[in-house]
């Protein structure tokens, strides 16, 4: 099972829309939207959802009020002051939305008048597009182990195309390098960095770059918007050649991108110009260096 993960290290470069265009182009292959805190890529492949499941990625703690002696011990040693009086009954009670699920209050409660129950934090869906099926998902808001949601997605995602017969993945990944870039990012088999001409872009792209070394997956880069800031794409090329990492093409700024995104669709579909060539380019080094026929 092949899998290429789409990495960016900031928000805003281009990562979905060349994740949609690759998807369109490869016909068939089985797309893992990652980006779970900001899922994107169904506003363009509109998917129709054929299952969904509870996701739960952690506990929460609910005092028991009639088991409550209002000794106060929870509320001393809580570090988040999730947990205060509630002046209707005089007993103990805990802010959900200031939990940080560690569970001290549960294991120092003498009473045992805590409850510490898995929550759901979200859902997981699995759907068909006109491209091919997709695993994706919804977070809640503020929700937390979005690194856990995002390996239960490329779980499923490869089960489903190991099932129907499917060679590769593709992986839309969260921006940025925390857990949930870990996750999706862990033994793929390549990592496409899109990356822009802007002084943040270049130094987002190097700390991206970093952890695809430290984890041992193969990288390649994509410069997008290239031609808005051609001083600083220079100074990426610069930088690229001694992080030893290859640079495969360049897309210039084109607003075919959003006005696809309008119509729903990815730019592949929307129209043939010199952008969709430059990209189908990138399409045929991308699937020599994961080596799949499609």
């Amino acid at each position: 099972m092949k899998e290429l993960v789409v990495v960016s290290g900031k928000g805003g470069t281009g990562k979905t829309s060349i994740t949609a265009a690759f998807a369109t182009i490869a016909k068939g292959a089985v797309i893992a939207d990652c980006d779970v805190d900001a899922p994107d890529i169904p506003l363009i492949l509109e998917p129709s959802i054929r299952s969904r499941e509870d996701f739960s990625g952690g506990k929460k703690a609910k005092i028991i009020p009639e088991n409550c002696t209002a000794c106060g011990i929870c509320q001393s040693i809580c570090r988040f002051d999730a947990i205060s009086i509630d002046k209707s009954n005089g007993k103990y009670r805990v802010d959900p939305t200031l939990c940080d699920s560690c569970g001290v209050c549960v294991w120092n409660c003498p009473e045992n008048a805590i409850e510490f129950n898995p929550v759901i934090n979200g859902e997981l869906f699995v759907s068909e597009t006109r491209v091919g099926y997709m695993v994706h998902a919804h977070l809640g808001i503020a929700e937390e182990n979005s690194g856990k949601l995002v390996t239960l997605i490329r779980e499923k995602a490869k089960k489903i195309a190991k099932e129907n017969g499917k060679e590769l993945v593709i992986i839309d990944g969260p921006p940025g390098i925390g857990c949930p870039v870990i996750a999706s990012m862990s033994n793929a088999t390549l990592a496409l960095a899109v990356t822009e001409p802007t002084t943040s872009g270049e130094f987002d792209l190097v700390r991206i770059i970093e952890l695809t070394k430290n984890m041992s997956v193969p990288a390649v880069v994509v410069i997008n918007k290239w031609d808005i800031n051609k001083e600083v794409t220079e100074n990426i090329e610069k930088t690229l050649k001694k992080l030893n990492v290859p640079l495969i093409g360049k897309i210039p700024y084109d607003r075919a991108f959003t006005e696809a995104q309008i119509h729903k669709k990815s730019i592949i579909e929307f129209a043939e110009s010199t952008t969709t060539k430059t990209i189908k380019n990138l399409w045929k080094i991308v699937r020599e260096k994961i080596e799949i026929e499609n």
